[in-house]
């Protein structure tokens, strides 16, 4: 028999709780959206969430344009995930933080996720918008022009790609893909797959830059 756990957790009914995180970012300032982003992760800590979503990009904020060309900047944000990944050692939830990455001589939109002290897993963006107020494909490229599907961030070899389905000890019957803003908006996102792979919870780090109504239609989703 299948021990199981407290009767009022909710995590013995198959549930999870999940905390998305919105942290006061500012442009191009990776040590304190860290900051911001490691006060908001000890938080969901503290409430037992198993899952705490940052935003798209939010070690260096979403608007930074060309700035996300300065080595300045990318050096800046791998130092800030290694000090994220030694943090959550002691923090009990699976971190998904956003953040641009350098790999094979290309720079991608990424979802970092990180658990106890390691990380899990890089997953690039897809689906690039180029419309009205967005250019992204100025800046980045696709999770499918990707050639490896092992990368090196902090330190770390990690698998990398927009198929992979995270799992940790602490919450067997949760598995977990992400994928990243406008994945979500195409005829068939890549968490359809991911789902019927078997992933149990699709998570999606989406982060845009300012415009009228935003915030109320953030909150909708």
């Amino acid at each position: 028999m299948t021990e199981r756990g407290p009767f009022n957790s909710i995590y013995t009914h198959g549930f999870a709780r999940v905390a998305t995180c919105a942290p006061m970012v500012e442009v191009a300032s990776p040590r304190h959206n860290l900051e911001e982003t490691l006060k908001l992760a000890e938080n969901a800590s503290l409430h037992h969430a198993a899952l705490a979503v940052f935003p798209e990009l939010g070690l260096t904020a979403y608007s930074n344009e060309d700035l996300f060309f300065q080595d300045a900047l990318l050096d800046a944000v791998q130092e800030d995930i290694a000090e994220l990944v030694s943090a959550s050692e002691k923090l009990a939830p699976v971190l998904m933080v956003g953040a641009p990455i350098e790999a094979d001589a290309k720079l991608f939109n990424c979802a970092v996720v990180i658990y106890r002290g390691r990380i899990l897993g890089v997953v690039p963006k897809t689906y690039l918008p180029n419309y009205r107020e967005f250019y992204e494909k100025r800046q980045f490229t696709s999770g499918a022009a990707a050639n490896a599907s092992e990368i090196r961030v902090a330190g770390e070899t990690v698998p990398f790609g927009s198929d992979l389905i995270f799992c940790t000890e602490s919450y067997p019957d949760l598995s977990i893909h992400v994928e990243l803003c406008e994945d979500l908006w195409t005829p068939i996102p890549p968490s359809s797959y991911a789902a019927l792979a078997g992933a149990t919870v699709l998570v999606n780090l989406s982060a845009s830059n300012v415009t009228v109504a935003k915030a109320d239609y953030r909150r909708l989703l």
